[in-house]
């Protein structure tokens, strides 16, 4: 035996330690999710910088809803939701770091359309964020309604699903529309605030994050009331691992869950040692039923996630709701059970 071989670097035993607790519970890892036991790191594509889902600060610690979700993730199967590795990708970069393998996961404001879901070997997991394509333009333009942009310029992302949205919107509307395409935020949010086009289209949410982060007096620019399209959010992996797919699954569902349990980011270890209902002590690791077992993981999956970034509407609250700069209220993400549409399936 080598000196080498008696003595495995310390970085060797941890990933060996990771690895030990996917397999442990007799449960086959995936390749993926094998190696990102061996790797010790989730590596998550996000975007190039979308003020409330995933941005970088001066420092390079990156926040959002979208770097939240990673977090969680990495809690549930490293144990530790520090250990992901963000990187910034445009819109036509994603889906082929993900098919290359350069990232495990896209948490970046994706929507889930048919055709990615079918065409580009990638499985859409569950969404995170429903949203809506709008419009942008500076208040003193003084237009109430898309429908009357008649022949207005607008910048517009290439190689999105609102650059095609567009093209349909004008045409059925007659409007003669005349999209000025980027090829990432930064460049796109430059032509518009540099008055290269009169009208800035993409997801509404956004937009809100664009404006309060990039206008120089937020106040003088309008998103204006129509939505023209359905653009549900929702981080993907690649296929051909099925264990990994169900565990990003179910974190997320794990986070709405939890939210509406009670359980948060300040009560649940209180919850976890005294809970009397069931479902909140199987959540967190505690009753008879493991939920973590048929995912491949230990008890404490889920209550590792909310202890690193809280429940669903805490998330929410922290990065995009009504009382940070982006502003957005609850709407259709706001659980089921009071009038949205975030809903998760039993977790037992």
């Amino acid at each position: 035996m080598t000196r080498k071989g008696r003595h495995a670097p310390l970085h060797t035993a941890l990933a060996a330690c990771a690895l030990g607790m996917l397999v442990s519970t007799g449960a086959r890892a995936g390749k993926d999710l094998d190696a990102i036991a061996k790797r010790g790191e989730l590596v998550c594509g996000v975007s190039t910088g979308v003020a409330g889902f995933s941005a970088a600060d001066s420092q390079g610690r990156w926040s959002g809803l979208d770097v939240d979700i990673c977090r969680a993730i990495a809690a549930a199967i490293l144990k530790d939701g520090g250990k992901v590795r963000f990187v910034p990708l445009t819109s036509q970069q994603r889906f082929t770091a993900l098919q290359s393998g350069e990232v495990d996961i896209l948490s970046r404001n994706t929507t889930w359309t048919s055709t990615r879901d079918a065409s580009l070997g990638l499985n859409f997991t569950a969404i995170v964020f429903y949203d809506g394509q709008g419009f942008l333009v500076p208040k003193r333009l003084n237009v109430q309604s898309a429908k009357a942009l008649k022949g207005a310029t607008v910048c517009v992302q290439s190689g999105t699903t609102t650059e095609r949205n567009l093209s349909d919107f004008s045409r059925a509307n007659n409007l003669n529309l005349k999209p000025v395409v980027f090829a990432d935020f930064a460049a796109t949010n430059a032509a518009y605030f540099g008055s290269r086009c009169q009208v800035y289209t993409t997801d509404a949410s956004a937009l809100a994050s664009i404006r309060s982060k990039e206008a120089a007096k937020p106040d003088d620019h309008v998103i204006l009331p129509e939505l023209i399209s359905k653009e549900p959010m929702s981080p993907a992996v690649r296929r051909g691992d099925d264990e990994f797919f169900a565990i990003v699954k179910w974190v997320v569902f794990a986070l709405i869950e939890a939210e509406e349990l009670g359980i948060t980011q300040d009560n649940v270890d209180v919850q976890k040692k005294v809970a009397a209902n069931p479902a909140v002590a199987r959540l967190l690791g505690g009753g008879t039923e493991d939920s973590g077992k048929a995912l491949g993981l230990d008890r404490e999956w889920a209550y590792r996630g909310l202890r690193t970034v809280g429940n669903y509407g805490e998330i929410y609250e922290r990065n995009v709701g009504p009382k940070t700069p982006i502003g957005l209220p609850r709407g259709l993400n706001e659980l089921w059970s009071k009038g949205g549409l975030l809903y998760a399936p039993p977790i037992r």
